[in-house]
């Protein structure tokens, strides 16, 4: 069920175990992909999840902007402040709580949102009477030897299995050819780089020519199961 489409008393009658909460952004993903990969992906392992689960789970709206001042050079990046967006996420996650909705999984579409998203997560949970948890469906799988990256194979792949509309494939082989292998710039170990221009003038981190739907179906298949655990989890906590 999706929370935004169902009326008020449909939610007051069904008994809710768990209410899935995607977070996203609004940041460049090269030329071929959307602005709201992040979104767009994070929705699809929510609602994927909640179809899969054997326990009652609430697909919230999901929040398409998130701590992305990285991209902040690309045109169309949509970025607040890392604590401007931990209040939004802890006080809509809080008014759930208002209706009896005391089981939250975050699920998260956007590595820069990651550190806010645990913490508020664990502040909800400490601080109400809730079970909140924080999950981002990347860091949750393998995705064997292709490394995450940026607009790279992984989430190009996931976005030709679960929005293939979305995707400017005429221009998958400029975003490869132009792309690089690592995030960010390492000098002496460590990461001196603040803004994704500095070392991806395309935004580009991996090779998207790399990207099919199958091992995008077969990405998004693993990371709904791994949600759905976290969900049991949760349902019975």
């Amino acid at each position: 069920m999706e929370l935004a489409r169902a009326t008020w008393t449909a939610i007051e009658d069904q008994k809710v175990d768990v209410v899935l909460f995607p977070i996203g952004s609004t940041e460049q993903h090269g030329p071929h992909a959307p602005l709201g990969t992040d979104a767009y992906l994070a929705e699809t392992v929510a609602t994927r999840a909640a179809e899969q689960t054997d326990v009652t789970a609430v697909v919230a709206p999901g929040l398409p902007i998130g701590v992305s001042p990285e991209h902040r050079s690309f045109a169309g990046t949509i970025w607040v402040s890392a604590s401007a967006f931990r209040t939004f996420v802890t006080e809509a996650v809080a008014s759930l709580e208002a209706h009896g909705f005391d089981r939250v999984v975050l699920v998260n579409g956007h590595g820069g949102n990651m550190p806010a998203v645990r913490e508020v997560a664990e502040n909800l949970t400490r601080s109400h009477s809730m079970q909140c948890v924080s999950f981002t469906w990347f860091d949750a799988i393998d995705t064997g030897d292709v490394r995450m990256g940026h607009a790279g194979p992984v989430e190009t792949s996931a976005l030709l299995a679960a929005r293939p509309d979305v995707v400017d494939c005429d221009r998958i082989a400029e975003a490869g050819e132009a792309s690089v292998d690592r995030w960010g710039t390492w000098i002496g170990g460590t990461n001196v780089a603040v803004d994704t221009e500095e070392f991806a003038p395309n935004g580009v981190v991996g090779d998207p020519r790399l990207a099919d739907a199958n091992t995008g179906e077969q990405l998004l298949a693993a990371a709904a199961e791994r949600l759905c655990e976290v969900i049991d989890y949760v349902a019975s906590s």
